[in-house]
């Protein structure tokens, strides 16, 4: 293989990354530029960026992986990931948007909304909110390292874990310097490089292949069981619990900008949802047999296109693990940070350390997992989804929410995570997410109720008439 081309595109991609990085680094004073952009992002940019963090790696090799391997089957995953989003939103970031600036002070993480809204001024349920962050996130960061030395033993034929000290490096240092704005910005651009790109490899993949292969495009429904559907949509379920895109409704400059960035986002998510799924069906024709089916966009590209652009497309992949990644670590320091440090110059210092720190975590779970992109995935979005979606929601739309409730109702959550993950066969099977959003959301209303708290629903009632929720 020519590695040429490849190494001049990644190289050039990396050039444009370092570019906004700098420009970014010169917006950035305080832990609140770094955390939010100062809420100043615009409505392209927050659409792009949002499902440029979601969708990451597991995008360009998870999910076409999966359907190499199992069929048409898979694809309900993408169903039901295109409800959750439109609910997130829809019902989710006007009314988020609006409610972490209603206050004296406005809220620029989860876990600190959490804490105003429900007036928990023992700061635990914001100290239980970051622990679940930090912990998911690190597992979430380690599938992109994961993701990232993949490509680069697939393409550059590299040995994994120098792939895996290179990737941290280069995502890691931009993150540091750039924070939340770069994240965004670069999210933005390879955005547009992975529409780009399943776009192009498919139709090409499927132009080489004409008339001589018939595939079946429907959905089937003949051998898959009820749990293993359900399990499918269940991804819909952990949108609005992704700190990493609820952050990008938090920061958008205008609230009204948010039905034109929906619009935007949605399409964009359905187009690449349908190349991903288009990528992993004809591959299975063009690449049959590969080793790795994590690797058939890779091989798909480097088989129909010339090597120039197969140098393009495959920097997109590397864009797409890249997007994720940064915003995983913002937020994850920010959770952290806004509990001990302000939001002054030294909260800045420690924002960067944190974001250091579990980079370093992340990379020795990717040295020592042996799990597909895809597991690793799955892992993190459950355990973000079934914690704290239930408390975004709640606190959002029941007025009777209190931050014990809350805090009990992530605890069992997250239990319920690790506990499903041990345990297979029958009911076990079912995707973690659901028992957990199920039991989160029971254990937080079922506490609340028992002990409301006069002070968390005047709260609420301050947010309907300053927000007007």
């Amino acid at each position: 293989m020519n590695f040429q081309p490849i190494l001049w595109s990644f190289a050039g991609y990396f050039v444009i990354v370092a570019v906004i990085a700098i420009v970014a680094s010169l917006r950035v004073h305080t832990v609140n530029d770094f955390t939010l952009g100062r809420r100043q992002l615009g409505t392209t940019v927050t659409a792009l960026s949002a499902g440029a963090s979601d969708m990451s790696g597991w995008l360009l090799l998870g999910l076409p992986g999966a359907v190499y391997l199992a069929g048409m089957g898979e694809a309900w995953i993408v169903v039901g990931l295109v409800c959750g989003a439109l609910i997130n939103w829809t019902v989710v970031a006007p009314r988020l948007r609006r409610a972490t600036v209603a206050f004296r002070k406005p809220t620029n993480t989860l876990s600190a909304f959490f804490r105003v809204r429900l007036a928990d001024d023992s700061r635990a349920l914001e100290l239980v909110t970051a622990l679940v962050i930090l912990v998911f996130f690190t597992v979430y960061v380690a599938a992109g390292f994961i993701a990232g030395a993949k490509l680069a033993v697939a393409v550059l034929g590299v040995e994994y874990y120098s792939a895996l000290l290179i990737g941290v490096g280069v995502i890691g240092i931009y993150t540091v310097v750039g924070g939340f704005l770069a994240s965004s910005w670069t999210d933005a651009f390879q955005a547009t490089l992975m529409a780009l790109a399943l776009v192009l490899v498919p139709f090409l993949a499927w132009l080489s292949i004409g008339d001589q292969v018939d595939l079946d495009w429907k959905l089937p429904t003949e051998g898959l069981t009820t749990i293993a559907l359900v399990s499918s949509l269940a991804w819909g379920l952990g949108y609005c619990g992704q700190p990493h895109i609820l952050a990008r409704f938090m920061a958008i400059k205008q609230p009204r900008a948010l039905a034109s960035s929906a619009a935007i986002g949605m399409s964009w998510m359905v187009v690449v949802s349908v190349g991903a799924i288009a990528v992993g069906m004809t591959g299975s024709v063009v690449n049959p047999g590969l080793d790795d089916s994590e690797t058939v966009f890779i091989r798909l590209a480097e088989t129909v296109l010339n090597p120039w652009i197969a140098g393009v497309v495959i920097a997109a992949v590397l864009a797409a693990i890249m997007s994720t990644v940064d915003s995983q670590l913002v937020v994850a320091s920010s959770s952290i940070i806004d509990l001990f440090c302000g939001t002054g110059t030294k909260g800045l210092a420690a924002s960067r350390l944190i974001v250091v720190l579990v980079t370093g975590l992340a990379l020795l779970i990717a040295v020592v997992s042996e799990s597909t992109v895809l597991d690793v995935v799955s892992y993190a979005w459950a355990g973000l989804g079934g914690c704290l979606g239930p408390a975004v929601l709640l606190c959002l739309y029941w007025r009777r929410s209190t931050s014990l409730g809350l805090l009990l109702g992530m605890l069992c959550g997250g239990v319920t995570i690790f506990v499903w993950h041990m345990l297979e066969g029958g009911i076990f099977d079912l995707y973690k997410i659901v028992p957990a959003f199920v039991i989160t959301t029971l254990v937080a209303m079922v506490v609340s109720l028992f002990k409301p708290s006069r002070e968390a629903m005047n709260q609420y009632d301050h947010l309907r008439i300053v927000a007007a929720l």
